[in-house]
């Protein structure tokens, strides 16, 4: 897989008072994950070319990838397939990758989503609503022990927009 074919469509970066080895356990842990990931556990593999899985609360399969960087405290990059063939298949992969910076007395969280080729906004609006949401959990979490318990309405435009390609979502 050629990383210098993925763009990033989407960029968040946040600011987090705490330390980069907890945001690196936070990002990297299934038992953190599942506090501000919407109940979702996080299993990464901690090896380049080590699986990158993403489960629902009920242990279903939900995202699958690879891990493509792996420099803790630093950077992780995967593949963020979601368990969805048919959107795989038209969409490609997605590459998510998080850079983790000490600056003071915190650390700047950078999270992309890249690309291999261009997608429209629709598309895109499902994860541009999901990961604020996410990150948003996970400072709360970091920072105070508790993350919000935060419900967002399906992606109703980038289920339309699938549904207008002829991709069948669950």
């Amino acid at each position: 897989m050629n990383l210098d074919q993925f763009k990033p469509l989407t960029v968040y970066t946040i600011y987090i008072a705490s330390t980069p080895e907890k945001v690196w356990e936070a990002l990297t842990s299934a038992e953190f994950s599942m506090q501000y990931f919407f109940g979702n556990a996080v299993e990464v593999e901690s090896r380049l070319g080590g699986a990158f899985i993403v489960r629902t609360p009920d242990g279903a399969l939900h995202i699958s990838g690879e891990v493509l960087a792996y420099d803790p405290p630093r950077k992780l990059s995967v593949t963020f397939n979601v368990n969805w063939p048919e959107l795989i298949e038209k969409l490609g992969p997605t590459l998510v990758t998080y850079e983790i910076e000490p600056v003071g007395e915190a650390v700047r969280l950078t999270m992309s989503e890249g690309h291999d080729r261009p997608l429209s906004d629709d598309i895109l609006s499902g994860g541009r609503t999901g990961w604020p949401a996410i990150l948003s959990g996970l400072k709360s979490l970091l920072e105070t022990g508790k993350a919000p318990q935060i419900k967002t309405a399906p992606p109703v435009q980038m289920l339309e927009a699938l549904k207008a390609m002829g991709i069948k979502t669950p």
